[in-house]
């Protein structure tokens, strides 16, 4: 799964400014089905998270959308501004998520909402998002025309959309998290090991170490490199080029 995210995210991690790092996303993505992508680099608002709250804090890197899908027309407007579940996972702080994970399809509560989203050619979208210092956050959308798209597909495409958002953040002029991150080499092992979606009695076995050892070891790289989860860490190692 590693090896196939690093794959999808090589174009990205080889860019040299946030546009092309988007744009060679969307191309490695493309042969998925991918028909949408947004990425932003902004602050979290100081003030209560509303729709309004949140777009106005702007930061959009690129957009892959067609003319149609802007600020001021129906669609856009309705699920940015009148319906909008994804702040229930931004004031969660979660890192990769699908959105139908938050509007089910099945709902019909959420038929306006993915007859809008539908306007810009998606029929589902998963996200990715890192969380950075002084409130900075880099976020990935990204829409797929089939709603069932395989989840093998989209973990390998989150976790590279992960490699992606850390990525823009190194491009961010505001402080960052600090470059001089050092992990022992049992710790980088085990979090690799993490990539590979081994679980801390594998690792274990793996390295000749305790349970209680190895999840020691993944849970220090873990706050060495400021993550939030085991998922954020693995990103954020690939991104430095340190997988």
């Amino acid at each position: 799964m590693l090896k196939r995210a690093l794959s999808i995210a090589e174009a990205a991690l080889s860019a040299d400014t946030p546009e092309a790092a988007s744009a060679g996303f969307f191309g490695a993505v493309r042969g998925l089905g991918a028909s949408y992508l947004q990425t932003r680099l902004y602050r979290r608002p100081i003030t209560p998270l509303t729709s309004e709250a949140h777009f106005a804090a702007g930061g959009v890197v690129a957009r892959i959308a067609p003319e149609t899908w802007r600020a001021g027309t129906p669609a856009f407007d309705y699920v940015c501004f009148e319906n909008n579940p994804l702040l229930e996972a931004i004031r969660g702080g979660m890192t990769r998520y699908r959105f139908s994970d938050f509007a089910p399809r099945g709902d019909k509560g959420y038929g306006t909402y993915w007859e809008a989203m539908g306007e810009a050619g998606i029929a589902d979208a998963v996200c990715a998002t890192s969380y950075g210092r002084h409130r900075t956050i880099a976020s990935l959308h990204l829409g797929f025309l089939d709603p069932d798209l395989a989840g093998e597909d989209a973990l390998a495409v989150q976790l590279a959309g992960l490699m992606l958002t850390e990525k823009l953040m190194t491009f961010s002029p505001l402080p960052s998290e600090d470059d001089d991150v050092r992990l022992t080499a049992r710790e980088r092992d085990a979090l690799a090991w993490v990539a590979e979606g081994k679980s801390d009695w594998e690792i274990s076995v793996i390295l000749g170490v305790s349970e209680t050892t190895a999840r020691f070891h993944v849970d220090n790289a873990r706050k060495k490199l400021g993550a939030v989860n085991r998922a954020q860490a693995v990103a954020r190692l690939a991104a430095a080029r340190l997988l």
